[in-house]
Formats: structure tokens, C-alpha cells, sequence
């Protein structure tokens, strides 16, 4: 396989001019059309089936054309019907996401139970999840799991979020390994949004939204010709909010919503084989987001009370109010390019799909989550550029069906973060210090004492836990990737067919670091400087005895004794050493070993170095073999057995450290930074595999899909937050067996029942070396054996043309424990880590419900509410920075309801 990188330059130049192949492959077509060639009955209907299938598409998922397994998706990058596609797929449409008021894709979950999406550290952070596997977080060095697709063009992180869109067509939700047909990062499924192209046809739609907190959303788009062959779109919308968290500290609410885009589209179609799409769009978010709750209050509580802090109540913690010293910033601008160039000639066809991305992220949060001023700042700039480049042919000859591809990524991404210590830290720090160590240190004895033992008194008196001491951080990335697939779809008969599909991936990675503490108290050696203090102890209480002093012997008498008797002096020094040597680590005999929970920001060791060189390359050769039978015209079956690839991830975070064989090269040769511990530097790559058998039926009045599956992906790699920072870890094998259930039925016309549910059982079949100890054969945490949504909606016709359709929906996710445990209780046991958070798990009941009136005129009138019996869970658990032993949460959001007018023409 490695063998194939010298053609690989070779490949990368067709990819990139795929804009310019497309093009000049159209001209043919054109000169044909201006003489008339085209009356010729070959090319009187499209060959290539992506224009041709948009407009299909569009036009087969509004609401009344067709219903459940008629709706036309592209999830194998072709035009089907949900029915004829044998993938596992959940479709939402337009008039779904409006029934069901879904404003962005984190309420998606209450439509699609196969998907968890949650927002956590910052408004720029989405996690998306399907069939128990996803990650990615606030991590901008670990890829996801998830692929997120929009209108085509690959979204690379979970900073670039969905907003809302007013030209939404679709959402398709692709469960298990897409590695094959989607390039880059589907190894645990896709999602994939369309927009409607822009139209020929004068039209549009516009929608307000008032509801509880103040919340206003207003949005609309506009569509139209502007010539006979181009079409143009103009969108925008802005989302406000007040916070349903009221932060008691500074006298205002947080959890506040305020975000506006624009999005522009034209669309070239001289004729039915060629046509080219532009899109262009920005949206901008500034918002105060995302308050924590403390769950668990540690031995800190006191100090943190003593220098005037306050916290969150533990025994309560869905009051809704939090408490800090300054407001977050969340300043989060996404934008991008993108053009699409498809074309068609007799059997054959070509896309072209060109995009550039940015996201520019400024974020700062008071991470102690305290009133008290004890982290002064926890920042993030945030800078990523994406390129992407995509080209496919697509043929048919006879009973095949062929499509090649190549695909072309290349991302850089630039950081910087600061955590620093605040201005009561100090004071924090010195209760914290006569607590551990009963009263025998302070923060002023500390600094006379180390001092002391590293040979003067006075060089850190006013140096530990200063006020503005913290760590400056610095990362950068460049990611530089490749496929090439290709898939084969041949009907051996008319109701079978045979699917082989191959993608090859190659990815390089080249990652620099520059960062540095100026907290002077974590560079400190306390094993070492102990051991010191240990020695000297010794050695002056042994010639104390020796001297029969009754008492340890002075530096004096100790050298005295040493110039008297030299070789009795080397007996008691050696001996002294290695007593010292011996119990330096011991917290029994080292008294400064009680204050390592202080050094909260440790010398970090930069990449790269002599050891570690900052570059990872690696390929991949996934796979795809599926049967597909039409077991009658209104029954489906499929059986597939498909791999996935993700490649390697690096931790872009103050918790990045070597691995245990390179923390002792860099240890050997004098080169490791004071206190450097081994943990997750970067993760190795993602592999995965699906056994998957599935049946789509459809009956007219009932339609149903099932899927049953095991999957699984070696090396998963997992991400745990630890409150300042991230634990990077491959697990050696995580596996799910499930099930996914979808169905739909019309007892009588006016009414439409839906149930959809998904089972998983899912665990670490092995992961010896986590961030919590061995958690092979255990359950994976976050992952809800059972999640269903039903649903129902009666629809009311009158006679003059208008409707009203009541709908209410029923979401259920049966109890799961929400994290596997908690790092900063490790030295505790794993039971300990894993135990503390068994109090808090997370079960979901989640009813929501709207009547619309939608007259024959294109006014609709909404009354809608999401989460009415106001459930409230945790979303994640974590370590509280700064507080050992104590952790937070991230609460969900409360019941919201309001309602909406919507304006189609």
C-alpha cells in the first residue's frame, strides 16, 4: 500500500483542477446546443443524475408529494428513493424540522434516536455521535468520527456548525462506516445536509419566532431568475436569546443565544446536463455560554468561601444559576466558498465540487466556575482553514453502475490558549496548604523552604501562585489528505444487485508546539527537592546521635564532623542518600508531596524535539460489499459487511504529553522538562468494520426500515475533558450490537403515527490503558441502551384549502452512566474514578408538541414547546479545574416554547 505514494502527486493535480475537467468537458454539450444537436433522442434526458435528481428530490420531499420511504435521498451519492436505498438512513425533511420547531442540528437527536449531538465547553463545540461512536469536542487537533457534509462540502469540525437555514431541504443521517463514498472521516457514520438550489421561479419564504427567555429568530430567503439560465438566492436570519442560567455573581443570565448569517447561491444551468452551483456563506456568533453546575464540592469548598468565592448549591443542581467572576466570550465567525460543476453526456457523467472554509474562534471562559478571581483567564484563538477538492465519474454500461472519485483535503489550523492563575489565588492556595499538610506549611513557608533546600531562602519568597502566572500556549497543524474510491453497482438481476466499493486514504499530519508555565510553583521538582530536605534530615539526625547531641546536629557541627572523621562522614552521607533515595515518592516521609495537587500547570514539553518529530503519516484501504434484493415491489433486502477508516489525531492541549517510551528517551537524554508526566501526545488511527442486514418495506400505509449490526472500530479514539485540557487515548476496541427500528403508518388519511427506535449494546471490548484505569469489558458510558421517539400528527383538512395539523413527539433514552469516570480521581483507585460519578446518570423524557394553520395562501401560524415536563439531566461530567476532588456538570436545557409565523411564496 505504501508503494501507491509516489503516484499519489500524480492523482492530487487531477483532483485540483477537477473545476477546470469539468468545465472544459462541458463545452462539447454547449456547441451541440446552440445546433440542435440536442433534439437527438440519446440526450433528451440526462445522463448524469445530479442535476436532474436535485430537482427530483426537491420536488418529491415537499410535504404532500410523498410520504416516509418515498422520500428521495443522495446517501449513496445517487438519487433513491429512502426505499430503494440499502443503507441504513434516517431522513428529516423541511416540513418535519418546521413541524417539530428543530432549530439546529443539537435538537436533530429528538427526530433521529440513532444520533446524540451536544454542546459543551463553548458555543463553537458540537459533538456529534451515531450508534454510540463519535468524538471530537472542543479539541481542534482530533478529528471526528462523524463526517458533517452541507450541500457537499465537508465540514472538518465541530467548530463549523449548522445554523439555521431557511433553504433546508433535508437532513440524512448515514449510520456506520461511510469511508468508502465520503473520503475523509466517516468511520462511524455521516450527516449530510441539503439546501434547496436556487430556483427559475420568483419564490421564497420568511419566518419570525418569538418564544420564553425573550427568544427571537427571524430568517428568510429569497429565489429567483435572474436570466433564463441562472438562478439566484439570497438567505439570512439572526437568532437571539435570552440565557436560562442566572449568574448570581455578576447580576445577569448566561446560556444566551445571539447569532446572524447570510448566504448567497447562483446557480448556471444552460440546459439538462450542465449546470454550475455557487454558494457562498457567513454567519457570526457572540454569546455568553456555557455555565457548569458543581456536583461534587472536594475538600476546596472553605477556601474557596474563605477568599469570598461562591458556588453552585451540588444538592441542586438544576436550580439554573452559576456563579463567576467575569462572563464568557464566545466570538465564533464561520465562513466559506463553494462550487459545484456537474455535467452529463450520453451514460457518463462528471461533478466537480470546490470549497474553502474558514473558522476564526475567540473564546474565554472562568474555568474555576466560582466568584472568586482563581483562574483569571482560560482563552482560545482559534484560526482554520479548509480546502477542499472533489471529483467523481459516474457511468452506466448495461446492468452496471460505476463511480470513481478522488478527493483532496488540505487544513491548517493555528491556536493559542492562556490559563492564568487569578488574583485570589494565592490566598486560595495558602488555605489549601495548611489543610493538606496540618497547619506544619504556608504559601510564605513553602517559598522559604524550597528556597532553602535549592541553596537560598530568598529566590521564590513572592514567587508561587502569583496573580497572572499561567500557562501560554501554542499549536499548529497542517493536515494534508487524499482518496480515491470507487464503487461498482451491478444488477445481476432485476430485483438483485451486487455493490463492491474501495477507498484509499492517505493522510499527513505535521504539528508544532510552543508553549511555557510562569507558574513558578509547578516547575518545582517536589520529589526531588523533598528528597533533598529527606537527606539532610537524615544525615543531620545521625550525626546528632553520633555526637550524642540529644538533638539533630547544625550545619557547623555537621561539617565539623565531617572534616574530623571523612570516612565515617561517606558511611552516614551514603546511607542518608539512599534513605532519601528510597523515600523521596513516599507522602509518609516527603511532607511536600501533599502540595503536588498544587501544581496545577506543569513545564509542558514542545514538539518538536529530539525525541518526538511532529509528523504522522498514515493510509488506508477501506471497503465495501453489499447485496441489495427486492424481495417483492414492497419489500427490501440488504446484507453488507463494510470497513471505515479515521486517520491519526493529535491533542491540541495543555494535557498533550509523550508517551511512556519517549518520556524516558527525553528523561535520558537530559532534554524532559521539569515534572513531565507520560499521557496521549496523539491517537492512532481509527479502523472500522459494520455486519449489517436490513429490510425496508413499504406498504402505501405503513412504511417500515430495520437494521440489525455489529460494529465496531480498533483504536477508538477516545477524548476526555479534563477541565482545562483533554485526555487523548486510543481504547483497543469498542464494539456495538444494535438494532434500528423506523417506522411509519396512516391508520386513516388524516393521521400519521411514526416510532423509531434504536437499541445498542455497547462496550470496550478492550481498553487496558484509559484515563480511569482498565475499562475492557465494560459498558461505554454516554450510551443509552434504549432510545425511541414517537410521534403522531393529525392533520385537518378544510374546505377552502387550509390545514390544521397537531403534532406531539415523545423522546425516551433509558438510564446510562454519562462519563466512565473521572481522571483527577485516579490516584483514589479506579473504583474511585469510576464511582464518583454513578450518583448522576442521565435519563431522558422529552415531550414536545406544536398546531400549526397553514392556509391555501402560504401564511402558517405555529404554537410549538420542546421538553414541556422541563426534564433536566447532565449533559457531561467533569473535573473542576483547580478544585481537586470536586467535579461539575453541564446541564441541558429547560422547557421552551413560543411561537411562529412562516410566509411561503
Amino acid at each position: 500500500m505504501k508503494c501507491m505514494g509516489r503516484g499519489l502527486m500524480a492523482v492530487r493535480s487531477i483532483v485540483l483542477s477537477g473545476g477546470s475537467l469539468a468545465a472544459i468537458a462541458a463545452s462539447p454539450a454547449m456547441a451541440q446546443d446552440a445546433q440542435g444537436d440536442m433534439a437527438d433522442p440519446a440526450f433528451a434526458e440526462p445522463a448524469f443524475a445530479e442535476p436532474a435528481f436535485d430537482e427530483q428530490a426537491a420536488s418529491a420531499n415537499d410535504e404532500g408529494a410523498y410520504r416516509g420511504n418515498d422520500i428521495v435521498v443522495t446517501a449513496t451519492k445517487r438519487a433513491q428513493s429512502l426505499q430503494d436505498v440499502p443503507v441504513a438512513v434516517s431522513v428529516t425533511t423541511e416540513t418535519q424540522l418546521e413541524r417539530a420547531e428543530i432549530r439546529d442540528l443539537k435538537d436533530l437527536t429528538t427526530e433521529v434516536p440513532t444520533l446524540r449531538v451536544t454542546q459543551l465547553q463553548s458555543s463553537a463545540n458540537t459533538n456529534f455521535i451515531i450508534r454510540g461512536f463519535g468524538n471530537g469536542a472542543n479539541n481542534a487537533g482530533i478529528e471526528p468520527s462523524v463526517g458533517v457534509f452541507v450541500d457537499n462540502v465537508y465540514r472538518s469540525r465541530s467548530a463549523a456548525r449548522i445554523n439555521d437555514l431557511p433553504d433546508l431541504e433535508r437532513i440524512e443521517v448515514l449510520s456506520g462506516p461511510q469511508s468508502t463514498l465520503f473520503g475523509k472521516n466517516a468511520s462511524a457514520g455521516v450527516i449530510s445536509v441539503t439546501t434547496a438550489e436556487p430556483k427559475f421561479q420568483f419564490g421564497g419564504q420568511a419566518e419570525v419566532s418569538y418564544g420564553n427567555y425573550d427568544a427571537m429568530v427571524a430568517k428568510g430567503i429569497i429565489t429567483g431568475p435572474i436570466t433564463d439560465t441562472i438562478a439566484a438566492s439570497i438567505a439570512g436570519g439572526i437568532n437571539k436569546r435570552d440565557g436560562y442560567i442566572q449568574d448570581e455573581a455578576l447580576d445577569q443570565d448566561t446560556n444566551e443565544r445571539n447569532r446572524w448569517f447570510t448566504r448567497g447561491q447562483l446557480l448556471f444551468e444552460p440546459n439538462n446536463l450542465f449546470k454550475i452551483r455557487l454558494i457562498g456563506d457567513y454567519e457570526k456568533t457572540d454569546e455568553d455560554c456555557c455555565a457548569t453546575v458543581l456536583l461534587q464540592n472536594g475538600f476546596t469548598g472553605a477556601a474557596v468561601n474563605a477568599v469570598g468565592g461562591q458556588f453552585t448549591d451540588p444538592a441542586d443542581p438544576y436550580a439554573d444559576v452559576s456563579y463567576s467572576n467575569f462572563a464568557s466570550t464566545n466570538e465564533i465567525e464561520n465562513w466559506g466558498f463553494s462550487g459545484q460543476i456537474d455535467y452529463g453526456y450520453g451514460p457518463f457523467g462528471i461533478t466537480s465540487i470546490t470549497a474553502y472554509r474558514g473558522v476564526d474562534a475567540v473564546t474565554n471562559q472562568d474555568s474555576d466556575f466560582t466568584s472568586a478571581d482563581l483562574i483569571s483567564e482560560n482563552s482560545q484563538d482559534l484560526a482554520i482553514r479548509t480546502f477542499t477538492q472533489e471529483l467523481r465519474l459516474t457511468g452506466e454500461f448495461g446492468p452496471a453502475n460505476i463511480l470513481l472519485g478522488a478527493f483532496y483535503f488540505n487544513e491548517s489550523i493555528d491556536q493559542t490558549n492562556n490559563v492564568l492563575l487569578g488574583s485570589d489565588f494565592r490566598g486560595y492556595a495558602d488555605l489549601l496548604i495548611r489543610g493538606q499538610t496540618a497547619g506544619a506549611f504556608t504559601a510564605d513557608t513553602v517559598e522559604q523552604t524550597v528556597g532553602a533546600l535549592l541553596g537560598d531562602p530568598t529566590q521564590f519568597i513572592g514567587e508561587f501562585f502569583g496573580d497572572g502566572q499561567g500557562l501560554d500556549e501554542a499549536y499548529t497543524l497542517d493536515n494534508e489528505a487524499i482518496s480515491i474510491f470507487g464503487q461498482v453497482d451491478f444488477e445481476v438481476t432485476d430485483r438483485l444487485t451486487l455493490t463492491a466499493g474501495l477507498n484509499y486514504t492517505k493522510d499527513n499530519k505535521k504539528f508544532t508546539t510552543d508553549t511555557y508555565t510562569s507558574d513558578t510553583f509547578s516547575t518545582i521538582d517536589l520529589v526531588e527537592v523533598g528528597g533533598i530536605g529527606i537527606y539532610q534530615q537524615a544525615l543531620s539526625t545521625t550525626i546528632g546521635d553520633a555526637l550524642m547531641l540529644g538533638r539533630p546536629a547544625t550545619a557547623a557541627e555537621i561539617g565539623a564532623f565531617a572534616g574530623a572523621n571523612p570516612a565515617a562522614f561517606g558511611l552516614i552521607s551514603a546511607g542518608s542518600q539512599a534513605y532519601a533515595d528510597a523515600n523521596a515518592a513516599n507522602p509518609d516521609v516527603n511532607p511536600l508531596l501533599a502540595l503536588q495537587a498544587l501544581q496545577f500547570l506543569p513545564p509542558f514539553q514542545n514538539v518538536p524535539n529530539s525525541v518526538e518529530s511532529g509528523k504522522i503519516k498514515d493510509d488506508d484501504l477501506a471497503f465495501t460489499l453489499r447485496a441489495a434484493y427486492d424481495l417483492s415491489d414492497s419489500v427490501n433486502l440488504y446484507v453488507s459487511y463494510a470497513t471505515g477508516y479515521k486517520p491519526p489525531s493529535v491533542n491540541l492541549s495543555r494535557d498533550s504529553r509523550p508517551t511512556a517510551a519517549d518520556r524516558q528517551a527525553l528523561i535520558a537524554s537530559g532534554e524532559a522538562v521539569p515534572n513531565l508526566t507520560a499521557g496521549g501526545r496523539y491517537a492512532n488511527a481509527e479502523e472500522s468494520e459494520v455486519f449489517e442486514f436490513g429490510i425496508k418495506g413499504n406498504w402505501g400505509l405503513a412504511q417500515v426500515n430495520f437494521a440489525a449490526f455489529r460494529q465496531s472500530i480498533k483504536d477508538f479514539q477516545s477524548n476526555i475533558f479534563t477541565g482545562t485540557g483533554f485526555l487523548l487515548a486510543n481504547a483497543g476496541e469498542q464494539r456495538v450490537t444494535g438494532f434500528e427500528f423506523d417506522g411509519t403508518m396512516f391508520p386513516v388519511e388524516p393521521l400519521m403515527l411514526r416510532l423509531a427506535l434504536t437499541y445498542l449494546d455497547a462496550e470496550y471490548v478492550d481498553f487496558p490503558v484509559s484515563g480511569v484505569g482498565d475499562l475492557s469489558g465494560t459498558q461505554v458510558a454516554g450510551v443509552p441502551p434504549i432510545s425511541l421517539t414517537a410521534s403522531a400528527q393529525y392533520t385537518h383538512e378544510f374546505g377552502n384549502g387550509s390545514q390544521l395539523i397537531a403534532r406531539g413527539a415523545y423522546h425516551y433514552e433509558s438510564e446510562v452512566q454519562v462519563v466512565e469516570g473521572l481522571p483527577g480521581f485516579i490516584d483514589l483507585g479506579q473504583e474511585a474514578a469510576i464511582g464518583a460519578v454513578r450518583p448522576f446518570p442521565r435519563q431522558v423524557d422529552d415531550v414536545s408538541a406544536s398546531l400549526t394553520w397553514v392556509s391555501d395562501m402560504g401564511l402558517e401560524m405555529s404554537v410549538w414547546g420542546r421538553n414541556l415536563l422541563n426534564d433536566r439531566y447532565l449533559l457531561s461530567i467533569f473535573d473542576t479545574p483547580i478544585q481537586p476532588l470536586s467535579f461539575s456538570g453541564y446541564p441541558n436545557q429547560p422547557r421552551t416554547y413560543g411561537i411562529t409565523a412562516r410566509y411561503k411564496f
